[in-house]
C-alpha cells in the first residue's frame, strides 16, 4: 500500500488545519463551542491516522490507554463544577506536559540503548574503544533528535510539576504562597544543574543515572518555581504552563517525525505565549518578571493611608437604588465563582432589564483564576454575549453609570493601582468602578484580596458595602427587587 503514507500525511494536514481553524473560532464566545468541536475532530483524525502508521507496535495497549483516558476525561468533565474549571485546566495542561516529558524519557533511554549497542559492536570489531570510553550517541547517524528530546523533556517536566502545584493551590490543598530566604538562588541552582545534565547527556554521556537525575531536577524546578506564586497570579501561571506544554509537544513531535504533534504543539505554544503576554500586560508585568520575578510579591515602600470607613447597606436599599437606575454595570470576580452566584446574579440582571434598566457586565482580563474564567461562568448562567464588555470598552462608560455592582472582585477594581506608587498593584490596569455615581460591593467580610492590601474603593464616599455570601446576597437582591412595584 504505497499510498498509505501519503494518506496519513494528508490526514495530518487536515487535522492541523482543523486545529488552527478551531483555535480561531475560540477567539469569540459566539463561536467558541464550535471551535472546540472542530479541534476535537482534528485530534480524532490525527489519532486514527497514527494507528495506521507502518511499523506501529502495541496497538492494543495504545487503544486501551486511549479508552481509559477518554473515559476519565468524559467522566470528570461532566462532573466538575464550573467554579472548579481553573484547577481542571491546570490538571489537564500538566498531563500534556507530563506526556511530552514521558515521550522524551522513552526516546532518551532508546538513544542510550542504541549507544550501548554501538559501543559493544565497536569493541567486538576492535574499533579502538578503550575501557574508559563513555557510550557515544555520536556514532549514530544524527544527533539532532537527542537535543530536541532533551529540550522537550525539560520543558514538559517543568510544565507537569508546576501545573500540579497550581492545581493543588487552586483546589485548596496547599497554602497560597510558600517563600523562604534565598529561594531565588536555590531555584537558579536547580535550573543550572538540570541544564548541566542536559548538556552532558547531549554530549555523549548517555548514562541512565544521569538521565534520571536530569528528570528529577527538571521536575523539582517546576515545583519550586510555582510554590511562591499567589492565587492572584494564577491566570498568568496557567497561561505560561500552557505555552510550555505546547512547546514540549512540538519538540517531541520533531523527535518522532510526527507532523500533527509539531503543528499542534507550535499552535498551542504560540497561542499560550500570546495569552501570557496579554495576561502580563493586564497585570502590568513584563514577561521577564513573570519568568524570573516573584509572583505576588509585595512592593516596597510605605503604602498610602486609606481614610474613612466602610459604609454598609441593606439589600432592600441596594435593590431600590438599582431598580430606579438608568445604567447598571455588574463587575464579577473570583468571589462570585466561590459562591457559585452567577445564576442568581443573572436572575437579578434580568429583573433589572425587565424594568428598563440598561445592564452590562464588566470583565477584567485577569478576573478569576484562569484566562476567561468569568466569561465561562457567565456563559454557563446564560448571560448573552452582547451584555459582556471587556475592560477597555467598559471603562469609558463608568462616569455615566448610575450604579456599579461589584460581586467578589477586589484587586481588579482597587483605585490605588493608579494612585499609590508603593502599592504592589501600582500600574496594573483596573476597571474604573470608582468613577461610577454609586458603587455597591457584595463581599463576604472585611478582608483583603489576594494581593494582601486594602481596597480604597471600599472606603470611598460613593461606595456602600453589602456584606454576605455572594449567592445569598444576590438572592436577597432578587427577592427585594421583586417586591418593588414597577
Amino acid at each position: 500500500m504505497s499510498w498509505l503514507p501519503t494518506l496519513i500525511k494528508a490526514c495530518y494536514f487536515l487535522a492541523a488545519l482543523l486545529f488552527i481553524l478551531g483555535l480561531k473560532r475560540m477567539s469569540s464566545p459566539r463561536t467558541a463551542r464550535g471551535g472546540i468541536v472542530w479541534a476535537g475532530v482534528g485530534m480524532l483524525l490525527a489519532v486514527l491516522a497514527t494507528f495506521a502508521l507502518p511499523g506501529m507496535h502495541n496497538r492494543g495497549l495504545i487503544l486501551a490507554a486511549v479508552v481509559i483516558g477518554v473515559s476519565a476525561a468524559w467522566w470528570t468533565g461532566r462532573r466538575v463544577a464550573m467554579t472548579a474549571m481553573p484547577q481542571m485546566v491546570a490538571l489537564y495542561n500538566g498531563m500534556g506536559g507530563g506526556a511530552a516529558a514521558a515521550i522524551g524519557a522513552v526516546e532518551l533511554l532508546g538513544f542510550a540503548a542504541a549507544a550501548h549497542v554501538s559501543f559493544a559492536m565497536s569493541a567486538q570489531v576492535g574499533g579502538g574503544v578503550s575501557v574508559g570510553d563513555t557510550f557515544s550517541y555520536r556514532q549514530l547517524p544524527d544527533a539532532a533528535p537527542l537535543w530536541l528530546a532533551l529540550v522537550g523533556a525539560l520543558i514538559g517536566a517543568v510544565s507537569f510539576s508546576g501545573s500540579m502545584v497550581a492545581f493543588a493551590k487552586l483546589q485548596g490543598w496547599m497554602d497560597k504562597r510558600f517563600v523562604f530566604p534565598g529561594q531565588r538562588l536555590l531555584n537558579l541552582a536547580v535550573l543550572v544543574l538540570a541544564v548541566a545534565c542536559l548538556v552532558a547527556i547531549g554530549n555523549d554521556l548517555l548514562l541512565p543515572w544521569l538521565i534520571a537525575a536530569f528528570f528529577v531536577l527538571a521536575l523539582l524546578f517546576g515545583l519550586m518555581m510555582t510554590l511562591p506564586i499567589g492565587g492572584a497570579d494564577m491566570p498568568v501561571v496557567i497561561s505560561l504552563y500552557n505555552a510550555f506544554t505546547g512547546l514540549a509537544v512540538a519538540f517531541e513531535g520533531f523527535v518522532l517525525g510526527n507532523e500533527a504533534m509539531i503543528i499542534a504543539g507550535m499552535v498551542v505554544g504560540a497561542a499560550g505565549t500570546l495569552l501570557t503576554q496579554l495576561m502580563a500586560k493586564a497585570m502590568n508585568r513584563s514577561i521577564g518578571n513573570v519568568l524570573f520575578g516573584s509572583f505576588g510579591a509585595v512592593a516596597g515602600g510605605a503604602a498610602q493611608t486609606i481614610e474613612g470607613a466602610q459604609k454598609p447597606i441593606e439589600a432592600s436599599d441596594a435593590a431600590v437604588m438599582m431598580a430606579y437606575a438608568e445604567r447598571v454595570v455588574i463587575v464579577p470576580g473570583y468571589g462570585m465563582a466561590v459562591a457559585q452566584a452567577q445564576h442568581k446574579v443573572w436572575e437579578f440582571a434580568k429583573l433589572l432589564i425587565s424594568r428598563g434598566v440598561k445592564v452590562k457586565f464588566a470583565i477584567h482580563p485577569v478576573a478569576g483564576r484562569m484566562p476567561g474564567h468569568m466569561n465561562v461562568l457567565l456563559a454557563e448562567a446564560g448571560v448573552p454575549y452582547d451584555l459582556i464588555a471587556d475592560m477597555d470598552d467598559i471603562n469609558p462608560e463608568f462616569p455615566n453609570t448610575d450604579v456599579a455592582l461589584v460581586i467578589g472582585a477586589n484587586d481588579v477594581v482597587n483605585p490605588v493601582a493608579k494612585t499609590d506608587p508603593a502599592s504592589p498593584i501600582y500600574g496594573m490596569p483596573i476597571l474604573d468602578v470608582s468613577l461610577a455615581k454609586n458603587v455597591i460591593v457584595i463581599k463576604r467580610g472585611r478582608g483583603t484580596g489576594f494581593a494582601g492590601i486594602e481596597n480604597a474603593l471600599f472606603y470611598a464616599d460613593n461606595t456602600r458595602m453589602l456584606y454576605g455570601d455572594g449567592q445569598a446576597a444576590a438572592g436577597e437582591l432578587v427577592t427585594q427587587l421583586k417586591s418593588i412595584d414597577g
